[in-house]
């Protein structure tokens, strides 16, 4: 799929500025709204204090589109943060950027799950704590940013070094179901304008059926 940023801007715009909008999921947090786009000097910043090359869509999208705001789910996030604010590496969440994402398939080390029957409150916590302690280690989202937040702690990733750059991958360690890769119809691993691009063209899709649609 190729990133033809001004398509998008326009359908964004589109959305923007039409009386009725799409009742997405989420979208009455970001009203289709974005924010202003980032220099390259901002961007470029970025990437010298993590060590990092962000992925040339994401890139282009934070230089031609916006920093953020409207996009799937409760909408995208602004570069550097999540949703409980600013992060940084070392946070207790967020992994070393510049390290190589861990995981080329599925995720879902369960090894260690504490045993909710045991009757030793003590010893139930201490179960607990090891396993949290290991499932939740950021170094197991090395190399990746948060995306988006879905709601009740499950969140999307980009991957932004090691194979895996690039794609989209997802956050389900809340239920138990461990970290895997976005997939799409015909495409095992999704990229960042492919993930934006299909939210996007759900969102414009009464636009196109019906040309008056939000005048």
């Amino acid at each position: 799929m190729d990133a033809d940023f001004e398509t998008l801007r326009n359908d964004l715009e589109r959305l923007r500025t039409s009386r009725f909008k799409p009742s997405l999921f989420g979208a009455d947090c970001h009203k289709y709204l974005v924010r202003p786009p980032l220099s390259e000097l901002e961007v470029t910043s970025f990437e010298r204090d993590h060590r990092v090359a962000l992925p040339a869509d994401y890139r282009q999208f934070l230089l031609q589109v916006g920093n953020g705001g409207a996009g799937p789910y409760y909408g995208l996030f602004a570069l550097g943060e999540w949703d409980e604010g600013t992060w940084k590496e070392g946070d207790g969440f967020i992994g070393n950027l510049s390290e190589p994402f861990p995981h080329v398939a599925a995720w879902n080390d369960l090894g260690g799950e504490p045993d909710y029957d045991e009757p030793n409150q003590d010893e139930l916590e201490r179960q607990v704590n090891a396993f949290d302690e290991s499932y939740w280690n950021p170094a197991n989202v090395n190399g990746a940013i948060p995306i988006c937040h879905l709601g009740c702690a499950r969140r999307q990733w980009l991957v932004v070094t090691g194979p895996e750059a690039g794609h989209i991958w997802c956050d389900d360690r809340v239920d138990h179901r461990g970290l895997y890769p976005l997939s799409a119809p015909g495409c095992v691993r999704v990229t960042f304008f492919r993930w934006y691009r299909t939210w996007l063209d759900r969102a414009i899709l009464p636009y196109r059926k019906y040309p008056w649609y939000g005048d």
